[in-house]
């Protein structure tokens, strides 16, 4: 398919009409769509796909189309129409569409609106006119995608790259790559045969599953009834083998429950006797060993509480003495609070004198005060000498720094007049670099107009010298195919000929006595007719007929072709002229190398200007710094003879206020540090005497308090204290002693317990086992002897029924078998199946092998080498297996994710996959012809050298007569692409500028 001329009016952005000549643009292989965000570009595509779908990218799509497709800045009398001219499968079409227009009544007011239009008309070159096809929107659409052999949605995906979309594909998990590959490889046939073969699975399943259900059901009816006498498999409805084993389980159960009733019978007689006698023994024994325990429960407590008697008075004694400490208890909370605050006041008074002079350390509290007072004086009469030493330091930096001005201007005047006097020099040197630039500029725009003349005349050459040899090619395959189509017409009229003399033993073979002809109608056929050897029957002709039909359409195809063939060498010997190609190439190839020359040496006219300019700047600012240097040296003449008067006043009124110390502020600090220490020792010092005395009179009163609750020290009180947990425990150990004790003279009174306690020890345990056991084999005994009855009878008459079952469902059984098998197998989920893939992900895995292949070729180019993309069949996670897809690094020697690509990797890895799914959906269509293809966006996250790298790649496509449209906003194409269709955007909508290769 390639693309000739476009014409859009009122459509989309394009308020007015706009032409595309494919042609043009295409002469060179490679041409650029570019303009402004919201210009356009995506519209022309669009066009593209509207006039041979009559519907735009589904992205794009919405209700009311026709509508939405109209531009905004139409005139109200411009209708919207797209018209298409092309050339596919060797017929050159022109397909014009007109969408539905909503326009003002021609008669009254208000609006109408008018269906959409369509017209398909084919150039005829015998006639050189156009005829008319038809107007009907099905025929048209159906002609196009038969011509087409794709979808819209293919259409847009090989032919519209979208290079987000791949993107995402390459990123994409195994569901998502296998729902894009299912939309352009229409898989749906495949998945149609999964879901035909899974229904019938259902449907046999389902009779099959019924049918086991009712088996499992009598099953479980003979294993309830059965108990653990029948184990049943653990089999599923639908299983293989749930039958057998249900019949054979059925049948170990009957006759174990017929062997399990004669033994019951005698256990049952047994353990009546047994029961009765074990009754009688186990009364006696619990209340022999109930009195037996009870006396030596008693003993022990008497035992346990003689031992604790003595620990019992001490506990007395101990509650007697802590009800007269509680007494003492709140003289002795004063006195340790007491003792408390004079051993921190004590300490802080130590403290504070430790810092104090040697000549103050044992002065009073009053002399303490006394002296902070005058160190206080001293430091107020402090500030004027302060506010003296800050200004002399301001003095003293005011200097220092108009001392480092002059330095500096002296240092910026010699730099100035070393720099000058090499000024003329350098001015020469950089004046010569701009005027050889300049020419080189002039040079190298001459030879651009010759270059690419001579670059298209050696392409076109090129092209003709291939294009010779491929014209005899075709020439003789279009030969040998016209032999064969008139070969193969031969033998089907031979075959055809042969049949009709023998129809009427074909017409015989279907005879039957009673029967009437379909001839003559007679009933009766005395003597039909026999084929002969080598009757040619209906098959065999059809068969002749087909073999035919498909060499005819060969030779059409080989004609075609070869009719294409011709008018390209026509095209390029028109081009390239009669000039050898060696000679050709060798004058392009000269004038390449003057141009690159000359390029190099104009490249450095901008940076030999800029560096001139800079230099001129630098000369003004190094004559203006040195003049305000010295103007700036003879101002401070006057300021430093000021500065040294003052700071010589300053200095003499400092030397008195500073005594022996090193400066004001070191004197003030040596002040305020005595005032603070002689105040801080006054006052803990008073501190300290006002606690010894509280202290002093706390002991006084805790020792009379002491004497009278009976104690004879302070010290004895406080220990004989106890808190309220050790008090409330200390009564509740004599409550219990009390309690106990009376507990245990109680039972040891008793004549009964004294009487069982001279008895030998009963052995209780062995009578209660006992009884136990009889009992247990008495109810044992009895329900056995029941179940075993009720399960012989029962498991009779399920058995026979499941018998019953079990013939009826074995042909349905196997027939299940047999499509569960073949289901499974497509669905992925058989054992036989070991990648676990479906048959419609086979088929995709399939063509991603294709697609990876075709892209690594590509690829390869674009990455220098370094990448290839290969195809996995691992499964993903849960995803489904078959559709991995990962890129190897020649550099590492590893395979990665196609994730871990960075910005302009994954832009040339997508690329490159595009273009080779182009390349398989093309081939899957049945070889349709791609001429023209669409590469949008994705270019501006590559270098300059990959960059060139996916050009020279897609320049490679002309090899195959291609050309190659390229929609990006990167202003470096626009420098290497020369033909260029621009989207201009303006308030009365956009425009298209047109400029071709030439």
């Amino acid at each position: 398919m390639r693309l000739h001329r476009l014409d859009i009016t009122a459509f989309g952005p394009f308020g007015a009409s706009q032409s595309v000549d494919f042609d043009d643009l295409s002469a060179a292989g490679l041409f650029l769509l570019h303009g402004p965000t919201g210009a356009g570009k995506t519209s022309v595509l669009d066009a593209v796909c509207y006039a041979l779908y009559g519907s735009v990218p589904g992205a794009r799509q919405g209700s009311g189309q026709g509508m939405t497709l109209r531009s905004d800045h139409a005139a109200p009398g411009t209708r919207t129409e797209v018209r298409l001219e092309l050339t596919v499968a060797g017929r050159r079409l022109e397909i014009t569409r007109q969408p539905p227009w909503e326009r003002l009544k021609l008669r009254g007011k208000g609006t109408t609106v008018d269906k959409a239009q369509t017209w398909l008309r084919e150039y005829d070159p015998t006639t050189r006119a156009w005829k008319d096809l038809s107007r009907s929107h099905q025929e048209i659409g159906e002609e196009i995608t038969q011509l087409l052999g794709m979808s819209r949605e293919q259409f847009c995906q090989v032919v519209l790259l979208p290079q987000g979309d791949f993107a995402r594909f390459l990123r994409a998990d195994a569901e998502a790559r296998g729902k894009l590959l299912g939309r352009l490889f229409d898989t749906r046939r495949f998945a149609e045969v999964e879901k035909r073969l899974a229904e019938r699975r259902r449907a046999t399943e389902a009779q099959v599953r019924e049918g086991d259900a009712a088996l499992l059901a009598d099953a479980h009816r003979m294993q309830q009834a059965a108990g653990d006498i029948m184990e049943l498999p653990e089999l599923a409805p639908g299983e293989p083998g749930l039958a057998e084993a249900v019949l054979e389980a059925a049948a170990v159960a009957r006759a174990t429950a017929r062997e399990l009733l004669t033994i019951a019978d005698r256990r049952l007689t047994a353990a009546e006797s047994a029961r009765a006698a074990t009754g009688r023994e186990l009364a006696e024994a619990r209340e022999l060993d109930r009195l037996q325990r009870r006396f030596a429960e008693a003993r022990e407590r008497a035992a346990r509480l003689a031992e604790r008697s003595d620990a019992h008075r001490a506990a007395q004694e101990r509650m007697e003495r802590a009800r007269k400490a509680e007494a003492v208890a709140p003289a002795l909370e004063l006195r340790d609070v007491a003792d408390s605050e004079h051993r921190r006041a004590a300490a802080a008074e130590a403290r504070a004198r430790a810092l104090l002079p040697q000549a103050l350390a044992d002065a009073g509290a009053a002399p303490l005060a006394a002296a902070a007072r005058r160190a206080a004086e001293e430091l107020g009469g402090l500030e004027s000498a302060r506010r003296a030493e800050r200004r002399l330091a301001a003095l003293v930096e005011e200097r220092a720094g108009l001392d480092r001005q002059e330095r500096a201007d002296e240092e910026v005047r010699q730099e100035a007049e070393t720099w000058l006097a090499d000024w003329e020099t350098v001015r020469t040197g950089l004046q010569s670099r701009v005027d050889s630039a300049q020419e080189a500029a002039t040079r190298a725009e001459q030879l651009a107009v010759q270059r690419d003349p001579a670059r298209r005349r050696l392409t076109a050459a090129r092209q003709r010298d291939r294009l010779t040899d491929d014209t005899e090619a075709a020439r003789q395959r279009a030969l040998a195919a016209a032999e064969d189509a008139v070969e193969a017409r031969a033998h089907w009229l031979d075959l055809k000929e042969q049949r009709l003399h023998g129809i009427a033993a074909e017409l015989a073979a279907n005879l039957t006595d009673g029967t009437p002809c379909a001839v003559c109608g007679a009933t009766q056929h005395p003597a039909p007719a026999r084929k002969t050897a080598g009757h040619v029957d209906r098959e065999a002709e059809e068969r002749a007929l087909t073999a035919y039909q498909t060499a005819d359409e060969l030779r059409a195809q080989a004609e075609r072709h070869l009719g294409t063939v011709r008018e390209a060498l026509a095209a390029a010997t028109a081009e390239a002229g009669d000039t050898p190609t060696a000679q050709l190439a060798e004058a392009a190839e000269e004038l390449e190398g003057a141009y690159t020359r000359a390029r190099a040496t104009a490249s450095g006219l901008h940076a030999a200007q800029e560096e001139l300019r800079r230099a001129e700047g630098e000369r003004e600012q190094r004559v203006a710094a040195q003049q305000q240097a010295a103007v700036r040296s003879a101002s401070r003449v006057a300021g430093r003879d000021r500065l040294e008067r003052e700071q010589a006043l300053l200095e003499e009124e400092l030397t008195l206020a500073r005594g022996a110390a090193e400066s004001v502020t070191a004197r003030a600090a040596q002040l305020e540090r005595r005032a603070a220490l002689l105040t801080d020792a006054a006052d803990t010092a008073r501190a300290a005497e006002d606690t010894a005395q509280r202290l002093k009179d706390a002991d006084a009163r805790l020792a009379d308090a002491a004497f009278r609750a009976g104690f004879d020290t302070p010290a004895d009180a406080a220990a004989a204290l106890l808190d309220d947990t050790a008090h409330r425990e200390l009564q509740r150990r004599l409550d219990a002693w009390q309690t106990e004790d009376a507990a245990v003279r109680a039972v040891l009174a008793e004549a009964d317990t004294a009487d069982a306690a001279r008895r030998p020890p009963a052995d209780l345990t062995a009578a209660e086992q006992a009884a136990a056991d009889a009992d247990r084999r008495l109810r044992e005994a009895s329900s056995a002897r029941d179940a075993a009855d009720r399960c012989r009878a029962e498991l009779d008459r399920l058995s026979a029924h499941a018998a019953t079952s079990v013939r009826r469902l074995a042909p349905l059984r196997e027939e299940y078998t047999r499509v569960a098998r073949l289901a499974s197998l497509a669905a992925g989920t058989s054992a036989d199946n070991e990648r676990r893939m479906r048959l419609e992900s086979y088929v995709l895995a399939a063509r991603l092998e294709q697609v990876a292949a075709a892209a690594t070729a590509r690829l390869l180019r674009m990455s220098a080498g370094r990448y290839t993309l290969v195809h996995s069949d691992d499964r993903s996670g849960r995803g489904r297996s078959g559709l991995g897809l990962h890129v190897v690094d020649a550099w590492t020697g590893r395979e990665r994710d196609t994730a871990t690509l960075s910005g302009g990797e994954t832009f040339f890895a997508s690329l490159a996959l595009a273009l080779g799914l182009a390349d398989v959906v093309t081939d899957e269509a049945g070889g349709v012809r791609l001429d023209t293809l669409f590469i949008d966006e994705g270019f501006g996250s590559l270098d300059d050298q990959t960059l060139d790298e996916v050009l020279d790649v897609l320049d490679a496509l002309r090899e195959r007569d291609r050309s190659v449209g390229i929609v990006s906003h990167v202003p470096d194409l626009r420098r290497r692409i020369h033909a260029q269709l621009e989207v201009v955007k303006g308030r009365s909508g956009s425009v298209l500028r047109q400029r071709g290769a030439g």
